[in-house]
């Protein structure tokens, strides 16, 4: 080249070897490293030297392809540059300035291949770059600027390694302007490597720990995998509020990628069991609030057991919770129980290890039964042993449980989610004795006849504590009373038999209208616990009370009654009644309409189910039937009938879907939302056209003219700014 000397020449041909050499393989770099510093310092100035390694350098920035050996060759002139001789310490500092400046250019070029490796080379520089390196602050700001720049530029691959070169900016709180430039983009990011090096480089605070969460429901696997990893690394359990931590773990466990659910399960198992809970999956739990998030605690167990993270032959059980001490047992002096109470975590922590030993001993029992020899033999051996383990944690006797159970329920509301983790395990016992069955059908019937409970407002009203529908105040607690009552009475028909009894002994003064609200509300709660468990009404048949009396005397005027919770919970019920008769009846469909119209706000969601449910069990014109309207619609239909429904006579002589039509046409619902925060009229006969829609093959009475009117509505009321509540 023109104006270059033979000194010149030969310092670029010595670069140049050296660096041929260093592309063939990672094992000769650290012998080039000193061959070339060698060079360098032999040169006759740092400026000398850096003027013939740049020359040689820019074929390099016109390569675009990511083969080995170019990355071999990026990575060793990054090394070199971060390089810090001591004996040349200056020299090293002016030419990792000049090379920065350098490339400063090379990322500013409008050819994009120029852009990409400058941005590779600095961003590998800067990470690999040791902390006594002499670089001015002025040249700092520089390069923090350009890769400020080159974030946003158009190729993806520069931004990421643009993003990657101020990641260890990020941390440093003079440069919060990275931090808040990475929090900008990645939300619009549309490139998934790039959204996982912005992850990457997020720092650990309380403005991105959401952020770094909100990524674990990215559509790539990658992303999602990175932010547990980030969580794992940066995101100290404490650090987390609980809300976080379990919506951390509910994602990450039930993630459709088992490599991002097994990063979930890491970070779990090393991070937070074994760092912060000495490997105590009790302790982890105290972590999570299982008492308001009780499916992640049942998660988390059920992962913690799969992998085989619970000790199970510890020794501990339930059993240790149990003793008897000497003190008086009616007239007489004996041995009575004594109960150590169960905080929330330990309870859900006992009742999801004996589900998993029974679940797994009925697996090993049905892999013997269908295989042969040895196989089945270890396989029943397997089964054995769970099953002992099981007896050994279990209480011993089914008295043993009554009490444990008692005494959680007797020791108040604290207690009470312990209560039914441990009514829960009576699904696991054996009532096969007729002793013990009937122990425990006493036990069910202090169940059934335990008292629902309620407040008193300012007022003196009484309000209801839970839903007031099921039995106790919660859909769980009912769940686990009729579990237990259907265990202990396994003969068919048995359990509809001891619940109806209990029914007809409740209602009685509602039937003689000498029942206050809450006997209005024990009856009728225990009533749907009866009609939602039953799959008939045969039963019933031959019974003291027949389903026309039961419709007639409890149902009907609890659906008539001045306090809207009695009237919510008849109304609920009347809908389960309607699914078990055969078509549903006029008084049932009747009551159902007007409470449709007429009720305060819980009432008229509590009918709209019941209306919908019916329409999709018996199908709408068998719901118009019931009230003598033996009409269809044409074929042609495209339009349904304006509805008056402050008229009682229209609203009874108008076809169901009509009614539900104008009701989700109707703007001035009473939307308090009493009972659910995220219900209401629309949103129930939103869901219920939408069933009907995705179900349309089972309802031919409905005309397909009508669809694209109710799918226009359905996209209406999503869209609808004043229905965004409307969660549901």
């Amino acid at each position: 080249m023109a104006g270059e000397t033979e000194e010149d020449n030969r310092l670029k041909h010595k670069i140049a070897k050296i660096l041929d050499e260093a592309r063939t393989s990672f094992a000769t770099h650290n012998r080039k490293l000193k061959e070339l510093s060698a060079v360098r310092s032999k040169s006759s100035s740092p400026l000398h030297f850096f003027s013939a390694f740049s020359k040689i350098l820019i074929p390099l920035f016109t390569f675009q392809r990511r083969i080995a050996s170019t990355e071999r060759v990026v990575r060793f002139v990054s090394v070199f540059a971060g390089t810090r001789d001591p004996n040349n310490a200056s020299d090293c500092d002016e030419f990792l300035a000049e090379f920065l400046r350098f490339l400063l250019n090379a990322a500013a070029a409008a050819n994009r291949t120029a852009r990409f490796r400058a941005c590779q080379i600095v961003s590998e520089i800067i990470m690999r770059l040791p902390d006594d390196a002499e670089v001015s602050d002025e040249l700092w700001d520089e390069v923090i600027d350009c890769m400020m720049l080159r974030v946003r530029d158009k190729v993806p691959v520069i931004r990421t390694f643009a993003v990657r070169a101020l990641s260890r900016f990020a941390n440093d709180g003079e440069n919060s302007d990275i931090l808040d430039l990475f929090l900008e983009v990645l939300p619009l990011e549309q490139n998934a490597e790039v959204r996982k090096t912005i992850v990457l480089s997020l720092p650990p605070s309380n403005a991105t720990s959401q952020v770094i969460v909100d990524c674990t429901v990215d559509v790539s696997e990658s992303v999602r995998k990175a932010a547990y990893c980030i969580l794992a690394n940066k995101f100290p359990l404490q650090s987390l509020s609980i809300k976080l931590r379990t919506i951390i773990l509910q994602r990450g466990l039930g993630d459709r990628s088992l490599a991002v659910s097994n990063e979930c399960l890491k970070l779990m198992k090393d991070e937070w069991l074994i760092k912060c809970c000495n490997g105590d999956p009790a302790e982890l739990l105290k972590y999570l609030d299982v008492e308001t998030y009780e499916l992640v605690g049942d998660a988390v167990m059920g992962a913690l057991l799969r992998a085989g993270l619970v000790n199970l032959r510890d020794g501990g059980s339930i059993q240790q919770y149990i003793s008897t001490v000497d003190g008086m047992k009616g007239d007489s002096v004996g041995r009575i129980p004594s109960i150590q109470l169960m905080e929330a975590e330990v309870a859900l922590y006992w009742r999801t290890v004996c589900r998993h030993l029974q679940t797994e001993a009925h697996a090993k029992g049905s892999d013997a039964a269908a295989t042969m020899g040895t196989e089945a033999a270890v396989y029943a051996a397997e089964a054995s042993d769970n099953n002992d383990l099981l007896e050994r944690i279990l209480p011993a006797t089914v008295s043993d449980f009554i009490d444990l159970v008692k005494a959680h329920i007797d020791a108040g509301p604290n207690y009470r989610f312990a209560s039914r983790q441990l009514l829960l395990l009576g699904a696991m016992l054996d009532f096969s004795d007729a002793t013990n069955r009937k122990v425990a059908g006493t036990f069910v019937q202090e169940l059934l006849h335990k008292p629902l409970e309620h407040e008193l407002d300012d007022d003196g009203n009484i309000v209801v504590i839970g839903d007031g529908i099921n039995l106790g105040g919660d859909r769980e607690w009912a769940d686990s009373v009729s579990g237990l009552a259907k265990k202990v009475h396994a003969v068919d028909g048995e359990f509809e038999a001891v619940v109806l009894g209990v029914v007809e002994e409740l209602a009685r003064p509602c039937r003689e209208r000498t029942a206050d609200v809450m006997q209005w509300i024990h009856s009728l709660a225990v009533t749907g616990l009866l009609l939602e468990n039953a799959k008939s009404f045969r039963w019933l048949r031959g019974q003291s009370i027949e389903p026309a009396e039961l419709l007639r005397s409890l149902l009907l005027p609890g659906a008539k009654h001045v306090h809207f919770d009695v009237q919510r919970i008849a109304v609920r019920c009347l809908g389960l009644f309607g699914l078990l008769e055969k078509k549903p009846s006029e008084e049932l469909v009747k009551q159902l309409t007007l409470s449709f119209v007429n009720g305060p706000a819980s009432v008229s969601v509590a009918a709209s189910k019941a209306l919908i449910d019916l329409g999709l069990w018996h199908e709408p014109h068998e719901v118009d039937r019931a009230l003598g309207k033996d009409f269809s619609y044409p074929d042609d239909k495209k339009s349904f009938v304006p509805v008056n429904l402050s008229d009682i006579d229209e609203v009874l002589n108008v076809q169901m879907l009509d009614l539900l039509y104008a009701g989700i046409e109707k703007d001035d619902w009473d939307n308090s939302l009493s009972s659910d925060e995220y219900e209401s009229v629309q949103a129930i006969i939103g869901e219920g056209f939408a069933k009907i829609l995705l179900l349309s093959e089972n309802y031919p009475s409905i005309p397909a003219s009508l669809h694209p009117l109710l799918l226009a509505k359905l996209i209406n009321l999503y869209f609808s700014n004043e229905r965004k509540d409307l969660q549901r």
